[in-house]
């Protein structure tokens, strides 16, 4: 069981965790199992899992899956989802019966025996060209997590300016009240070694958009490597995410977070890779 470790400490609670070994690629199972979490997105769905299965099929040097997971979606998402599935070998489908983007990747994680689990957003609001660099450091042994981040040197970003100023203020925020490391929180692309999984997954409450954050900050408390991809993002005029009520969640989670790991002893220190 991980040992979750809060605050500034003057020496580290753990040393980082080391590097791991490199995973084994040479055989028919999935290396990687990439999720796409869904609510609603018929339009989007079909083009761009084929879009994204062409990307992965002419790049990605090792077998795959991709796992569509539909959180509960009222119009035509799931019978798009199974015919995806039935349609092409790499494709899979899941359904819950309960919305929840958290809630979404818990279950499709937990259910997967791929020894790396990785999350996009359905709109490929993210350049497809940095999964190989998110993926392959978790391979090498290198790294236990990888971000996609828009806010490090390096990335290129297109969104409005609302939306900008919510994210870094919302990143600023987990700095000061969480002294986290890591540069981006929220960007909808992310990776992680199973075995990480395995033990961060039961200790992660949030089922729905805190799920990234509360995800990151124990992983860090842990010690746990964390590797951040600079990201080329193009934002979604069209995306149906509450920006209000998913802040005001956020900001919800950050204060339990805080309670939780004021509760227990000094935080652990982990290096800080970028690519």
């Amino acid at each position: 069981m991980i040992s979750i470790r809060p605050g500034r400490a003057a020496a580290p609670a753990q040393a980082p965790a080391p590097r791991r070994a490199p995973l084994p690629t040479h055989h028919d199972e999935p290396v990687l199992d990439l999720v796409v979490p869904v609510f609603n997105e018929e339009k989007d769905l079909e083009p761009n899992v084929r879009r994204l299965h062409t990307h992965l099929r002419d790049t990605f040097p090792y077998p795959f899956r991709i796992t569509i997971a539909d959180n509960a979606s009222t119009d035509g998402t799931a019978r798009i989802s199974a015919q995806l599935a039935q349609d092409i070998a790499e494709v899979t489908s899941l359904r819950l019966p309960v919305k929840g983007r958290g809630r979404a990747l818990r279950a499709a994680w937990s259910g997967s025996r791929a020894p790396v689990l990785a999350y996009l957003d359905v709109d490929l609001s993210t350049g497809l060209a940095a999964l190989l660099p998110l993926v392959a450091p978790l391979i090498s042994g290198h790294s236990d997590l990888a971000i996609g981040t828009r806010l490090a040197s390096g990335a290129r970003v297109v969104r409005g300016p609302k939306r900008e100023v919510i994210s870094r203020c919302y990143n600023t925020l987990l700095h000061w009240t969480l002294a986290v490391g890591f540069s981006d929180a929220q960007c909808g692309f992310k990776a992680v070694r199973r075995e990480a999984a395995e033990r961060l997954l039961p200790l992660v409450r949030d089922e729905e958009w805190f799920f990234d954050t509360e995800l990151l900050v124990l992983a860090e408390r842990a010690g746990l490597r964390i590797h951040e991809v600079p990201v080329d993002w193009v934002d979604d005029p069209d995306s149906s995410v509450d920006i209000l009520a998913t802040a005001l969640a956020d900001l919800r989670g950050i204060a339990r977070m805080r309670r939780t790991l004021a509760a227990t002893g000094p935080r652990a220190r982990r290096p800080r890779t970028t690519a």
